[in-house]
């Protein structure tokens, strides 16, 4: 089982930056990891990705603003967050999936964007 934590969250203004973190209690086996937002009243979306090979994909919405990272050392993941919008408002979860397809959660982190 894999356990992931995340932080960096919080309350930000329009047009700012925040960087989340999400460190898993292993890498071993794990093939894809990623960045997920859900809204109030919305279903959870995909944000960002990253695969063991360091292949990245973003949504579009978010593209030009938010990269994601990876430092392998430290079993952590990034997700850089540029030119914030009221609309990326959201709690942020870090996904693991294993070479078998199984997926593990983080418990998500709260980012609120004012305007």
């Amino acid at each position: 089982q894999v356990h992931l934590v995340e932080s960096g969250g919080g309350l930000v203004q329009a047009v700012g930056s925040l960087r989340l973190s999400c460190t898993a209690s292993s890498n071993f086996a794990i093939r894809t990891m990623g960045w997920y937002r859900q809204a109030p009243g919305k279903q959870r979306e995909l944000v960002a990705s990253i695969t063991s090979g360091g292949s990245t994909n973003s949504a579009d919405s978010v593209k030009g603003r938010f990269t994601m990272s990876r430092d392998n050392a430290k079993n952590t993941v990034y997700l850089q967050m540029n030119s914030l919008k009221p609309e990326d408002t959201a709690v942020y979860y870090c996904n693991a999936v294993m070479n078998w397809a199984t997926s593990y959660w983080g418990q998500g982190t709260q980012v609120t964007v004012s305007s």
